[in-house]
């Protein structure tokens, strides 16, 4: 599933969809250079949670819980993370316990440390606009594009 967003609102929009896709959790991966509107996109899956505080990178602290009235979820940015094997002294598997969603950023620094995902998640700036390209890894993550392609505007 391709498709473009033209702003920040575009953006968030597009995560609380995703996020209305997300009731039962999964580990989706979120891909893109700086500044393409990865925390952005997870703010929108706040969002549609009912989190109304502040959505930051959790650059430094590699790992931002939200326990949320429905759901735990987990915010997570590995562009800091110097070795993959540091997220196992995060006790990185429960975080991914089966039933918690997990939105992680940098995917790639975690290398084979991190369990299959079932989304991928991909922005690219193109021009003025970013491009989000979504992958299913799992079963799950093809449920969540059907349901995400049957609500498309």
């Amino acid at each position: 599933m391709l498709t473009r967003l033209r702003n920040e609102r575009e953006t968030v929009a597009f995560g609380r969809r995703l996020g209305a896709c997300l009731g039962e959790g999964g580990r989706i991966y979120i891909h893109g250079d700086l500044g393409a509107g990865k925390t952005t996109l997870c703010r929108g899956v706040l969002r549609q949670f009912g989190y109304e505080g502040a959505v930051k990178s959790p650059t430094f602290t590699i790992v931002e819980p939200y326990e949320l009235a429905d759901l735990s979820v987990y915010h997570f940015d590995l562009y800091r993370l110097a070795d993959p094997n540091e997220l196992e002294y995060l006790g990185i598997d429960d975080y991914f316990a089966v039933g918690n969603l997990c939105l992680v950023e940098w995917p790639e620094r975690g290398a084979d440390a991190l369990p299959e995902c079932d989304l991928n998640v991909t922005l690219r700036v193109v021009g003025k606009t970013r491009s989000v390209e979504l992958r299913a890894g799992t079963q799950l993550g093809e449920r969540i594009i059907s349901l995400l392609e049957a609500t498309a505007e």
